[in-house]
């Protein structure tokens, strides 16, 4: 059995695979502030995006995306705002949520993106 971390990252490293196949660039990973952190950070032409992964095995006790909370919400513009102070861009931010569904080593896990998953 993996550790937490460890678990993390295989979904944070599907995630971003999913985005590149998408068109994004990834720009960062795991970036921290004193507020808390961004699992990836990856733009494309329009968007800069801010990426909460989640992983799942299931949706048994609830769809990932309903483990960002308002206060998990907050943490993470506070983080984006630290990162946009020391990044110039002219893209659109934008806030996703990418839920990643299956254990570690699945052939194929379920992946889903919620584009603009909470204001900012």
């Amino acid at each position: 059995m993996k550790s937490k971390p460890a678990l993390g990252a295989w979904g944070e490293a599907i995630a971003a695979e999913a985005l590149k196949a998408r068109g994004f660039t990834v720009v960062e990973q795991n970036y921290r502030s004193r507020y808390g952190e961004i699992d990836i950070i990856a733009e494309n032409r329009e968007y800069l995006v801010f990426a909460e992964v989640k992983l799942r095995k299931s949706t048994y006790f609830g769809a990932a995306r309903e483990f960002v909370d308002a206060r998990k919400q907050e943490r993470l513009r506070a983080t984006a705002s630290m990162w946009l102070e020391e990044h110039e861009t002219s893209l659109q931010p934008r806030f996703d949520v990418i839920e990643v569904y299956g254990e570690e080593g699945a052939a194929a896990p379920r992946i889903r993106q919620i584009e603009n998953a909470f204001g900012g």
